[in-house]
């Protein structure tokens, strides 16, 4: 956390943390730390846009760091995409405003959009990591996050969290993963990319990271929603 803290303060000038109102536990509200990923007066009403978005459609909650944001400070995409950010949270976890494991806290403008039956999720103390980080997060919908944790409020025991906990890490890599992908996707100009016969079809077109991702993984975004699908409902 020091070496991080150097870091931000070696390529970015204002302060280290990150401070900001959040909505937990019973819809209390209290101040949420992090490491401070943007540059500081950086428009906040740019998020709020991409996050009603989100809520109003069926994509897949990605951040906009994947479609590259200029807020964001040197190494802060990394902090970000590693999970390293939210580790000021531990002073919340001691304080007793967060878990080590729950739904993550939210916003007070996303809080007040929510629907009645969506708001089960806040019976649960907000954590660092949760049953929605270890299933896709990143793949999954906003109503699926939103089933996720209340499935989790309603459920948990001391063995879920310790399984959630033990799955943190190798989905934090599959996180980093994307982030690179896409990251490279962006930087490499469509007419400048050179046919690898290892990513073409039979035909010889060139396959899209996507498609190359699906093969190398065996699997689809449509086979992940199914298993989302079955381990929520059974």
């Amino acid at each position: 956390m020091m070496l991080i803290a150097l870091i931000i303060r070696m390529v970015s000038a204002g302060p280290v943390l990150f401070k900001q109102e959040r909505i937990g536990y019973l819809g209390g509200r209290f101040l949420c730390y992090k490491f401070r990923t943007m540059f500081v007066n950086a428009d906040t009403g740019i998020h709020r846009g991409h996050l009603n978005q989100l809520m109003n459609s069926d994509a897949p909650m990605m951040k906009m760091d994947s479609k590259g944001d200029p807020r964001i400070i040197p190494f802060g995409r990394l902090l970000r995409a590693s999970g390293l950010d939210e580790l000021p949270q531990l002073i919340n976890v001691l304080i007793g405003d967060m878990s080590l494991v729950g739904p993550r806290p939210c916003v007070s403008y996303e809080y007040e959009n929510y629907l009645p039956w969506q708001r089960e999720r806040f019976n649960a103390l907000p954590g660092l990591t949760g049953l929605w980080q270890v299933s896709g997060k990143n793949r999954t919908t906003f109503t699926e996050m939103m089933e996720l944790d209340i499935k989790y409020a309603r459920t948990k025991t001391l063995w879920l969290d310790l399984k959630i906990i033990f799955k943190t890490v190798p989905a934090l890599v599959i996180q980093m993963w994307d982030t690179w992908v896409k990251k490279n996707s962006r930087q490499q100009p469509a007419q400048s990319r050179s046919v690898d016969p290892a990513r073409s079809g039979s035909n010889g077109v060139c396959l899209s990271d996507a498609a190359f991702m699906t093969v190398v993984s065996g699997g689809t975004d449509t086979e992940h929603r199914r298993k989302l699908k079955r381990n929520l409902y059974g």
